[in-house]
């Protein structure tokens, strides 16, 4: 159970780390504009 727990967490912080790297590429973009 541990190891799913764990798996879950990870799979999360990916997910999480994948949206606010899209949000900062988006950020970039308008600067350029």
């Amino acid at each position: 159970m541990g190891s799913l727990k764990k798996r879950r967490k990870a799979k999360m912080n990916k997910h999480k780390r994948r949206k606010r790297r899209r949000m900062h590429r988006h950020k970039k973009r308008t600067w350029q504009v």
